[in-house]
């Protein structure tokens, strides 16, 4: 892809203008996407932190679950953060009565697995695909993989084994938020997906 590769932020809650902001100074052409038409007009998507269920219920008022759906199908790269790894996912637990996912990634993730608000926390994760040093990660309400498919593969882990980063051809998900660390190489890494699409 020659140019700037544009790319959308699905902008229906959570922390859209932090993806804005990373994205656009790493040179992309940055669309905020809340309808179907918005969606059409990009080459990838990230799926921001923020509330997995309200996400997904704005998701589908909008109209936009089965189009971001046929996307995934069709092979457009997506990097989901937090919430956006849990509407990545095949399957959720501890999920509210009725929530759904977009799916794509063949994994299992727990939402909220590390406890409340007041539990989030900071640490060095060791991602050995993005190279050295270890990324600082940032755990907001964070979910975790608790277990991955044959599709799926594990990019990073914490050190008593719990994955925290996952990929699967053009889909990629972290349990933690690069967009609020300064560290933007799993945006890059968004971006090289994109323009080799």
């Amino acid at each position: 892809m020659a140019g700037k590769p544009r790319v959308g932020v699905l902008a229906l809650q959570g922390d859209v203008r932090e993806h804005e902001l990373v994205l656009t100074n790493l040179g992309a052409d940055v669309t905020l996407v809340r309808r179907p038409a918005e969606l059409s007009s990009v080459s990838g998507l990230v799926l921001p932190g923020g509330e997995s269920s309200v996400i997904d219920k704005l998701a589908r008022l909008f109209g936009m679950q089965e189009p971001i759906k046929a996307a995934i199908a069709d092979g457009m790269p997506m990097y989901g953060t937090c919430a956006g790894l849990i509407l990545l996912a095949d399957r959720i637990t501890d999920g509210i009565a009725g929530q759904q996912t977009f799916g794509g990634l063949d994994v299992t993730v727990r939402r909220n697995a590390f406890g409340s608000q007041a539990d989030s926390f900071e640490t060095r994760v060791a991602v050995p695909a993005l190279g050295t040093p270890d990324m600082h990660a940032v755990f907001i309400r964070a979910p975790i993989v608790e277990a991955l498919g044959p599709r799926a593969e594990a990019l990073a882990s914490l050190e008593d084994g719990r994955v925290v980063a996952v990929r699967q051809a053009h889909l990629t998900g972290t349990s933690f938020h690069p967009e609020v660390t300064g560290d933007y190489r799993f945006h890059e890494y968004f971006l090289d997906l994109v323009r080799s699409a």
